[in-house]
């Protein structure tokens, strides 16, 4: 179980590399979303290959799949929807926009976008024997542009960088206990709840995608992020293959 803790606060790690690059290096807004649209195409590709697919070989029935879809989407929505009403809709804004939010919310909301990641993590160490090599390079290459664009907001918007340090190791933290607990939780399920749980996760990355990430990178990199998104989701897909 503490080797699942150890793959997601792994996993995780991308978020405070980010957040210390962004603080040592002036990256250009643009350049941001260009990185962005790749970590998109990076996730887009782990939903595809690593959570649905590997939902619908899991259970004959295709019931949980679509009920874990729609039940992940739904509750990220709800969840976002009250995130930004407490402040945190500019919570991957590399312009500054965090200045008008809530630092809780803020937090709130960047764990709400990991712990879905995390805990298929910890799923797939007890379904499988072993962390699924293609879905963990996923979560850390997506990771690292989303601390890079919250952090630059951030340090923009006037926080410490201390402070912002901190915060990232936290949810890096959390997310090694999400990943335990998906290893923990789920040791006696049925083939049916595996494939909800793993589209749950599914559908809360999709949603969490088209609601923050990619309208940020599209504002930031132009035109340019459908080219940088296929890119990353070839990239993720290669890796798949190869595991």
């Amino acid at each position: 179980m503490w080797g699942s803790f150890g793959w997601g606060v792994l996993a995780s790690s991308s978020l405070v590399i980010g957040a210390v690059i962004a603080l040592v290096f002036r990256v250009s807004h643009r350049w941001i979303g260009l990185i962005l649209a790749f970590g998109a195409g990076v996730l887009i590709s782990a939903v595809a290959f690593d959570l649905v697919e590997e939902a619908t070989a899991a259970t004959s029935s295709h019931w949980p799949v679509y009920i874990g879809i729609f039940a992940g989407c739904g509750v990220f929505y709800v969840g976002d929807l009250l995130i930004e009403r407490l402040g945190g809709e500019s919570r991957k804004d590399p312009a500054g926009g965090q200045s008008e939010g809530s630092p809780l919310a803020i937090v709130l909301g960047t764990v709400l976008d990991g712990v879905p990641e995390s805990m298929v993590i910890g799923l797939t160490i007890y379904a499988g024997g072993e962390v699924g090599l293609a879905y963990l390079a996923a979560v850390l290459l997506s990771n690292l542009p989303e601390a890079l664009s919250s952090t630059s907001g951030l340090v923009a918007s006037g926080w410490a960088k201390g402070r912002i340090l901190v915060m990232w190791t936290a949810i890096a933290l959390v997310s090694g206990v999400a990943s335990m607990a998906g290893y923990g939780l789920f040791q006696n399920s049925s083939p049916g709840v595996v494939a909800f749980v793993l589209t749950f996760a599914a559908g809360a990355i999709l949603t969490m995608l088209a609601d923050t990430m990619m309208p940020q990178a599209y504002a930031y990199g132009g035109n340019l992020v459908g080219v940088v998104t296929t890119l990353g989701f070839a990239s993720a897909l290669l890796i798949h293959t190869l595991e």
